[in-house]
């Protein structure tokens, strides 16, 4: 598991609800909460493989689409 390091200071004369949002985005760039959802519970290294399978074709499906209505 990667450190998750994510700091946000109060800039002088900056609203709170700025600094919580600007907060809000690094916690998503750097998809803390997606990570910590995965890793709720155990996840089999067969059922990881399958997972990830399905939502490269998933994308793969989506780019063959486009690529064919252009």
């Amino acid at each position: 598991m990667k450190p998750m390091h994510v700091e946000t200071r109060v800039k002088k004369g900056e609203n709170i609800e700025r600094a919580i949002k600007r907060f809000t985005k690094k916690v998503k760039k750097e998809a803390i909460i997606e990570d910590v959802r995965e890793r709720m519970y155990y996840e089999k290294p067969s059922e990881t493989k399958r997972r990830m399978r399905k939502k490269r074709k998933v994308v793969l499906d989506k780019l063959k689409a486009k690529q064919e209505t252009n």
